[in-house]
């Protein structure tokens, strides 16, 4: 209890600013950052199975609600409010039921490269939506390169504040100095020495710098987020885009901590643990939650041990909103601005993706067009694009396999591919192919031809032609049409289509089609070793090397 209370109020001095900065940053008055840190803080520590992982406003859902909140709202604070906070139960009640669904393993379907691509292309969104802030500019948001044009005509047109940059800049540099102490809280020193700066020198007066003002004194109530019929299809893919990114980033988060301390977490209660956060928020005016990749690491360091710390932080919180609401006023928008770029720099990645390039540049590009896709797209057509990069990346594996003839190499026992292995030597009249996928409907008919192009490449007359399918792990329907289209050509060739290796699910499944009778018992083996014996014994082939299966 003595290190999560301690942390507890170590994590506070970071959620007040980070709370307010990324609900600014989201479109939704600063009160409602703080809001929904309170309420995610509390929920969470009932229904989430991680121990330590906090929750809150984060950087990599700001564009997402921004981008309907901000169309949608009309520049109404109250309707804002309403938008970000039926996006909040809209994401959480997706959350809950694809908990209970045990969908928890859906945001593995996204690679790496994908994952990386989607967040860089969300850290340039959330960085480019701050400039203005930054510079003291007031432009309208029309798209992330037209707001690059904008910011950049404003200052040519010597429309920035200066010292709101100076002030701005200098809590960045001030945060990007301290960040990699875990220990040392860098964003709440720096946003205190900018909020000091401005109300010592009174630039809020003088210079026109843009502050904060005073947060409304008092605990967020119970309140049903109503919207008009017009919002709800925006809001609910919105709703839907939240809960996919937040669970995506949560699940790495919980996964990774799990894995220091020990203590396996659910994925599926995660998601529930999630959901809860989020409807919760909603329904107590504030808006989409996440775990945060800069406020755990605070809570870890400080000594966290279990979720007590999440508590102990959300009710500092709450007090200050009780008893010194007017604490903030002169907080400057431009330190709030330099919150969020930090944070957005944070979700850069550059290394791994070098470590990528090296590797598999096709991976490479693709990770750099889904982070064009969501920069320049916005964020919830970004997500689909990268779903279905995702799902093409999945199918193109599998639509043209890598497919290999075999045959005998010295000193290697068994039969391995004839490009790996030039002097490998192949039997007369027969075809060892092995194919390295399943079967289904986009690679059936390229398995087709590629059989028909390996007899024809055959240097020997082709009595049999066997399929080493043991990486043969489904075959569909179509599919399954195609084999029984290739075994009538090839009878009608003269030549015996055999199986080797082949798993039962998938002997199974051709029994369900019909084709196990097709071929027969005879048409099926063990080992490659044994469609080979078979072979010989039944055309009396003589093959020196070849070793009979035990």
């Amino acid at each position: 209890m003595r290190h999560d209370l301690s942390a507890g109020l170590v994590l506070a001095s970071m959620l007040v600013p980070v709370g307010i900065a990324y609900a600014v940053a989201s479109g939704v008055p600063g009160i409602n950052g703080l809001y929904a840190t309170i309420i995610a803080l509390l929920v969470y520590a009932l229904f989430g199975p991680s121990r330590i992982l906090v929750l809150g406003p984060d950087s990599s859902l700001a564009p997402i609600i921004l981008g309907v909140v901000l169309p949608l709202s009309g520049g109404d604070p109250q309707r804002a409010v309403a938008l970000a906070a039926m996006m909040a139960v809209v994401s959480g009640a997706v959350c809950i039921v694809a908990g209970i669904a045990r969908l928890g393993f859906v945001t593995e379907l996204l690679s790496k490269p994908i994952r990386y691509g989607y967040m860089n292309g969300i850290a340039v969104t959330v960085l480019v939506s701050q400039l203005p802030k930054l510079f003291g500019l007031s432009i309208e948001s029309n798209g992330l390169l037209r707001d690059l044009r904008a910011i950049a005509e404003a200052l040519l047109a010597g429309k920035a504040n200066w010292i709101t940059f100076m002030i701005g800049a200098g809590t960045l540099a001030l945060i990007m100095l301290l960040r990699a102490s875990k220990r040392v809280p860098g964003i709440l020193i720096a946003v205190v020495a900018a909020t000091v700066v401005v109300a010592s020198l009174d630039l809020a007066s003088r210079f026109d710098v843009d502050v904060l003002g005073p947060l409304p004194q008092g605990l967020p109530g119970f309140a049903i987020p109503w919207i008009t019929t017009a919002d709800i299809v925006p809001v609910l893919i919105g709703g839907f885009a939240v809960a996919l990114v937040s669970f995506a980033d949560t699940s790495v988060f919980s996964r990774a901590y799990s894995a220091r301390s020990g203590a396996p977490v659910d994925p599926n209660q995660e998601m529930v643990g999630l959901g809860a956060a989020n409807l919760a928020a909603g329904f107590f005016q504030g808006f989409p939650v996440s775990s945060s990749s800069s406020r755990t690491p605070v809570a870890e360091a400080a000594g966290a041990r279990t979720q007590l710390t999440g508590i102990t932080g959300a009710l500092a919180v709450a007090l200050l909103l009780l008893l010194a609401p007017s604490l903030l006023r002169d907080l400057p928008t431009t330190a709030l601005a330099a919150v969020v770029i930090a944070a957005a720099i944070g979700l850069i990645e550059v290394t791994d993706l070098k470590r990528i390039y090296r590797m598999q540049q096709w991976e490479f590009w693709l990770s750099i067009v889904c982070s064009v896709g969501v920069a320049v797209l916005g964020a919830i057509p970004g997500i689909g694009l990268a779903v279905v990069f995702a799902i093409i990346e999945f199918l193109w594996d599998g639509w043209r396999p890598h497919f290999a003839i075999l045959g005998r190499a010295d000193g290697v026992e068994g039969y391995h591919d004839i490009t790996r292995y030039p002097d490998a030597r192949r039997i007369s009249g027969l075809v060892l192919f092995r194919w390295d996928a399943p079967l289904f409907f986009a690679n059936a008919e390229f398995f087709k031809q590629s059989v028909l192009d390996a007899v024809a490449e055959s240097p020997t007359p082709v009595r049999w032609f066997v399929v080493a399918a043991e990486p043969v792990t489904s075959v569909d329907v179509t599919a399954a049409d195609e084999l029984a289209e290739l075994d009538d050509k090839l009878r009608a060739m003269g030549i015996e289509l055999c199986f080797a290796e082949l798993k039962d699910p998938v002997k199974d499944k051709l029994k369900r089609f019909g084709l196990f009778a097709r071929f027969g018992d005879q048409g099926f083996f063990a080992t490659v070793e044994e469609a080979v014996s078979r072979y010989l014994h039944a055309h009396n082939v003589d093959c020196v090397d070849h070793e009979e299966p035990r």
